[in-house]
């Protein structure tokens, strides 16, 4: 997921991430791979320059739809759509991957025209950069069929 590679490297690289990218990042950590939230909460802590135990507790458990105050369980964000909205030119994606230069935003910020693209035979299947891990959609019914499964 470029959006979501993109914020990890720049995390890594600077030990910030804007607020919008740290809720994408965990909503795909916690939704779209069915990570605890936790896991995310302790590495964030480890890297932030700006860490506040209240502030990444909190935000993580919110994107997680987990604790007193959470997103509702069926806000999963898109990071497409995300990207798109937030990064229509792909500056930010493509400072961060430099790997991707060349491929064209409308495919950088669609899933599918992605994952065809990067696969063999495609227009970049000579990037070395992977085709997403998990289908957002797919991921996205399960996250919620998990949320509602009776304890």
């Amino acid at each position: 997921m470029p959006l979501v590679d993109a914020a990890m490297r720049c995390l890594n690289a600077t030990g910030f991430m804007h607020n919008r990218l740290r809720m994408v990042t965990a909503m795909f950590l916690t939704k779209d791979l069915l990570i605890d939230w936790r896991l995310g909460e302790r590495y964030f802590m480890q890297q932030l320059i700006d860490g506040d135990f209240a502030s990444n507790n909190g935000g993580w458990q919110w994107s997680a739809s987990t604790g007193t105050d959470s997103a509702p369980y069926f806000r999963i964000m898109n990071p497409f759509s995300q990207a798109n909205t937030h990064d229509s030119k792909a500056l930010f994606i493509k400072t961060w991957l430099p790997e991707l230069k060349d491929i064209p935003n409308g495919i950088l910020h669609n899933e599918d025209k992605m994952r065809k693209e990067l696969a063999k035979g495609g227009k970049f299947a000579d990037v070395d950069y992977p085709a997403p891990m998990v289908e957002h959609k797919s991921a996205r019914k399960l996250a919620i069929a998990e949320f509602k499964k009776e304890v």
